[in-house]
């Protein structure tokens, strides 16, 4: 997914989308990309967005499981200590 950095945002607007996403339970760059869809009259299908980061979370949870005992083992062993 491309980023975006913006840089100079004048600090009434950052305020207001920080007061906006604290309201909203945001993060500033989600809340951040809220209001330019809608400003620019976008959809956000969260449903795609959400596919999108289980897709990239499984691909670093493969990644790192790839290496560590099964948990049923390390149970095991702790029963028998």
């Amino acid at each position: 997914m491309p980023t975006l950095q913006i840089r100079d945002v004048p600090e009434h607007i950052y305020r207001r989308l920080a007061d906006l996403a604290e309201k909203e339970r945001r993060s500033l760059a989600q809340q951040t990309l809220v209001v330019l869809a809608k400003g620019l009259e976008v959809d956000i299908d969260p449903k795609t967005r959400r596919r999108e980061a289980l897709r990239r979370i499984s691909l670093i949870d493969r990644n790192l499981t790839r290496h560590l005992p099964s948990a049923v083992k390390m149970i095991r062993e702790d029963r028998d200590r």
